[in-house]
């Protein structure tokens, strides 16, 4: 495959007003989501909010010296709502076999009774820090009032507050996507359920990349032979996990892709075999047979991690469905768990599993800068993992704005005084992956801006799909001498590959070209965290502009 030419990062300018598109109503019921509007949200001063998605009725704690504190003083504006707190914690539920094989396995947001002495927790708030409670909102007995809104309570509880600063560990439980371009309405939902195409994407030209034929999934046949993969390479392979929709079987992959991956003898993420996107594409919305918009999302991208870098080995992690979405609490927890697997290994006990590179296809908008100081949490776990020497590679978005998409906005910005995060030669940094057309151009649809530090194919790429056969078919069929005559089968994916496009492709792209600049430097006999550490530096340096 022709490398795309490194490019110089984009010169530091603020972000314009540009808002991404709203998700359909029905996306929105799954989770309880909710769209702050700014022209509309409760304001309050020092907050300047923009557009972003959440869970409705619900707020989040980051664990830390003052969660005590700022819960007592949430549930206390929430009272005078006229609402009730419930304090919740993730744990992990675990159903097995008689022979102790893991059958289905789920994240358990389970409450927390208030103790004797007023205080929710028992262990300090050093030994929970990175963990994240949820206060979820209801309304109170015998009291008539709005519907509880977590947005409405921060910002009451703002207003009271003497500094901002005070709520920093609070923040909405965000909605994170992983989100096409906006394909043709018939291959979604009933087209009088959204808008036309275009309207729906707020660009015509953009709208086009979600069209089969422009760019949007369809099925392709791939002639060539497949990627090269050696017997036997220099010291350890790289590995390469995705977290995501999992992985599906594809003759490329076998003996490549483990999903099997846990953390000692828990799960990782979903695990429930009834709900697997690589295996069931049909799992939301009508019976009508049709593949849903992520089905296969995952298989798609392990290909194009083998694709980079036939050598790696891959571990996929499943955490989204078929259709999405995420909620934000949910993926700090599993990329706690991926961080533990990872994190193990690095320190020498059992119960880990190597990790070079972590690709992440999925992100969030930020309502307000303030919310920014919140997220310690998710992004103090990416610098552990950076600390333990794995490149964390995120996609850009695919709403061609240059808003700060996060995760990917935490990759270090080329003016210090405008990054959120700064370079820190001891963790491998965040590295923000922009996509770009099959001439090398930028993608319409690929947020850009100066977070972006990287770019990689990801406009009508090729890769390995699941057999799927959905339920359209053919324009036409006819018989003649015996054999069956037809139009090509828009959603026949029993060839095994297909054509999509969106920055969710340009990540693992650059995370297999990330594991192949590794390749054959990983010493399994000799190999800390400060050599872990200095090889993903030396990586990342070789494709960006990024330096220690």
């Amino acid at each position: 495959m022709e490398q795309e030419k490194s490019r110089p990062a984009r010169g530091p300018r603020p972000s314009s007003r540009r808002e991404p598109r709203v998700p359909p109503p029905g996306f929105l019921e799954r989770v309880n989501g909710r769209v702050l509007d700014p022209s509309t949200a409760l304001a309050v001063k020092g907050v300047d909010p923009r557009s972003t998605v959440y869970v409705g009725p619900r707020l989040l704690v980051s664990r830390g010296p003052r969660d005590e504190a700022t819960i007592r003083a949430l549930e206390q504006v929430a009272e005078r709502l006229g609402w009730s707190v419930t304090v919740s914690r993730a744990t992990a539920s675990v159903t097995r076999d008689e022979k102790g094989r893991v059958m289905f396995a789920t994240t358990v947001w389970e409450p927390v009774e208030r103790r004797d002495d007023g205080r929710y927790f028992d262990d300090d708030a050093e030994t929970a820090a990175g963990e994240v409670v949820r206060l979820d909102l209801q309304v109170a007995d015998n009291r008539a009032t709005q519907a509880p809104d977590g947005w409405v309570l921060l910002q009451n509880a703002r207003a009271e507050a003497k500094e901002l600063a005070e709520l920093q560990q609070v923040g909405l439980d965000h909605v994170v996507l992983i989100r096409g371009i906006g394909a043709n309405p018939y291959e979604e939902t009933h087209p009088y359920e959204e808008t036309h195409p275009y309207e729906e994407t707020h660009s015509t030209p953009v709208a086009t990349y979600g069209t089969p034929g422009s760019g949007g999934r369809q099925p392709v046949m791939y002639v060539g032979p497949p990627p090269v993969r050696h017997a036997t390479v220099k010291g350890r392979r790289p590995v390469v996990a995705t977290l995501d929709t999992g992985c599906g079987v594809h003759p490329w992959l076998t003996g490549v892709v483990r999903t099997d991956v846990t953390l000692g003898t828990d799960p990782v993420g979903y695990v429930d075999p009834a709900t697997d996107p690589e295996r069931w594409p049909d799992q939301v919305g009508a019976l009508d047979g049709g593949i849903d918009a992520l089905a296969g999302h995952g298989t798609f991208i392990a290909g194009l991690v083998h694709q980079a870098c036939p050598d790696a080995d891959i571990v996929a992690f499943r955490i989204v469905g078929s259709e999405g979405p995420i909620v934000e609490s949910d993926l700090v927890e599993a990329l706690k768990d991926v961080k533990e697997v990872a994190r193990r290994h690095r320190d020498g006990e059992s119960g880990g599993h190597p990790i070079d590179v972590l690709s992440l296809s999925l992100g969030y908008y930020h309502e307000t800068p303030e919310d920014e100081q919140f997220d310690p949490t998710m992004a103090g776990i990416l610098a552990e993992l950076g600390a333990c020497g794995v490149t964390v590679v995120c996609s850009a978005g695919n709403d061609a704005t240059d808003r700060p998409c996060f995760p990917a906005a935490w990759c270090p910005w080329p003016d210090p005084a405008q990054s959120i995060v700064a370079p820190d030669p001891a963790v491998v940094p965040v590295v923000a992956v922009g996509a770009l057309n099959p001439n090398g151009t930028d993608a319409l649809f690929s947020n850009v801006g100066p977070w972006v530090r990287a770019w990689a194919f990801g406009a009508s790429v090729m890769s390995t799909l699941p057999p799927f056969q959905g339920g359209l078919q053919p324009v036409a069929r006819t018989e003649l001498d015996e054999r069956v005559r037809e139009s090509i089968d828009p959603d026949d994916y029993t060839g095994r590959f297909a054509l999509w496009s969106g920055t969710s492709f340009a990540a693992p792209l650059f995370a297999g070209r990330v594991a192949a600049q590794m390749l054959g430097s990983i010493d399994p006999a000799h190999d800390t965290r400060a050599d872990a550490v200095a090889r993903g530096w030396d990586a990342v340096a070789a494709l960006t502009d990024l330096a220690p």
